[in-house]
């Protein structure tokens, strides 16, 4: 099964191979606690970008360890990219973008990144 979702004015489109997931990850670092992300992360060949990749635009901050992907024509971050604790690389989808996905009904967890 896969899932898909765009940035807010569907120039960035992509698709996601898994199943939907019942829960997602709410940060409240800096980044995350103003964006309002509710989070799933899946291996990066998980993520197909059907369109829009060159209008993607990279943001980090602290560690730089994350690239924060964001559409340069409406500002919106469907997704992000980086390295997990184990080493392998992954997606972090915004569920917010997956127009399929509701919400009301994951399990929300809350990780404490203001601390890291």
């Amino acid at each position: 099964m896969s899932y898909s979702g765009s940035c807010h004015c569907g120039t960035v489109a992509f698709t996601v191979d898994a199943d939907l997931p019942n829960e997602a990850t709410s940060c409240n670092c800096s980044h995350c606690r103003r964006k309002g992300f509710l989070l799933t992360f899946v291996p990066i060949e998980a993520l197909d970008v059907e369109s829009g990749e060159e209008n993607l635009i990279a943001y980090t901050f602290n560690k730089h360890e994350i690239e924060h992907l964001f559409c340069e024509e409406c500002g919106c971050q469907p997704f992000g990219v980086g390295i997990g604790p184990n080493g392998e690389e992954l997606a972090a989808i915004n569920l917010r973008c997956v127009p399929e996905a509701d919400l009301d009904l994951l399990t929300v967890l809350k990780v404490d990144g203001a601390s890291l």
